[in-house]
């Protein structure tokens, strides 16, 4: 389904991730017009795509780094700092690829990274480390 999903997404957020949908360049216009995406099935198509066109397209005022665009089936709220909620509402966001560094979600990651013995950094939990 690369290509077909909506642009609009939350940008970030939800410390988790169960699927990677897709990865977007984000082109903006030097005269006008609404922004626009290109959308991949992997990093390095994307990648080679956003250089190719800052090298080649004169057109466009801003060529993003590529982003990818992940499914939540659930994830983790953070209303005020410090306080987390359990959300099992499913959405899409865009994340910065480099977060998918963090493992994907199991049905123990939100469980244990709301537990009360969570360790005090409770975000090694999300990084694999706890």
């Amino acid at each position: 389904m690369v290509g077909e999903y909506s642009a609009v997404a939350g940008a970030g957020g939800g410390f988790v991730w169960d699927e990677v949908l897709e990865y977007r360049v984000w082109c903006h216009p030097k005269e006008g017009g609404d922004d626009f995406y290109y959308a991949y099935a992997t990093y390095d198509e994307a990648r080679d795509k956003a250089d190719l066109l800052r090298d080649t397209d004169e057109t466009l005022a801003m060529v993003e780094d590529p982003l990818v665009l992940i499914l939540q089936r659930e994830h983790i709220n953070e209303p005020s700092e410090g306080r987390y909620e359990h959300v099992t509402t499913e959405r899409n966001a865009e994340w910065p690829p480099e977060c998918l560094s963090r493992p994907r979600r199991t049905e123990q990651t939100i469980p244990d990274f709301l537990a009360p013995d969570a360790p005090s950094n409770r975000l090694d939990i999300l990084r694999g480390l706890a």
